[in-house]
């Protein structure tokens, strides 16, 4: 549960989405931007390595609906590598 200082007006009406992360494996590069711009702090590096030799990142287990579909890892990773899309409940 979060504390605030304040509590914002529309306190009652803010949905927080949650998002979906998706991966393409063969091209990341391991640069590892999208786990340090992650608010959420829900990606790690994974063991698994693709055809190049590289450790993508995955979500860490446990994870999964921690994702607020912000989008800030499919702006950052300069392959394409990963993105989210927003699940509709």
């Amino acid at each position: 549960m979060r504390v605030f200082a304040r509590v914002p007006v529309d306190m009652d009406t803010v949905v927080i989405p949650q998002g979906q992360v998706y991966l393409l494996p063969e091209r990341c590069k391991e640069c590892k931007i999208c786990i340090e711009f992650c608010p959420r702090q829900i990606l790690q590096v994974s063991s698994e390595m693709n055809s190049k030799g590289y450790h993508y990142p995955e979500v860490i287990p446990g994870m999964e609906e921690s994702c607020v579909h912000c989008e800030f890892c499919t702006m950052v990773c300069p392959e394409f590598a990963i993105f989210t899309l927003e699940v509709v409940a």
